[in-house]
């Protein structure tokens, strides 16, 4: 395994909340540890948009869309990075995947993501 692997995605009511890990594997973790750790969903225009990101040292980036909602952590312990969504909205719906990166580049294939879904 090359890539990190996302889970949690679900169907949620607009205003709620989903958690979404993303687990590093053996061979990614000492690399996952060393960069920034990002999220990112598809965007009109774009192949993907970043959500979120996470550096080594701890500061946080958020798109404005989701900024005061969504909450990027890692827990190195666990070699699992976490996505909170809160206050979920109908524009939130996507297949939201994980990366590690270094400035814009990616560092890892593309994993399968993890679909959010978002009913009103």
């Amino acid at each position: 395994q090359v890539q990190p692997v996302e889970s949690g995605g679900g169907l949620v009511q607009a205003g709620g909340s989903l958690r979404l890990p993303c687990a590093a594997s053996r061979s990614t973790v000492s690399t996952v540890r060393l960069n920034d750790m990002a999220w990112y969903r598809p965007a009109p225009g774009k192949q993907r948009e970043l959500v979120a990101a996470l550096t080594a040292g701890g500061s946080t980036t958020y798109a404005d869309s989701v900024a005061g909602r969504f909450t990027i952590s890692r827990d190195n312990a666990k070699n699992t990075g976490y996505l909170q969504m809160n206050s979920l909205k109908p524009e939130d719906p996507a297949v939201y995947c994980c990366n590690a990166k270094r400035g814009r580049v990616v560092l890892f294939d593309w994993g399968q993501g993890t679909q959010v879904t978002v009913s009103s």
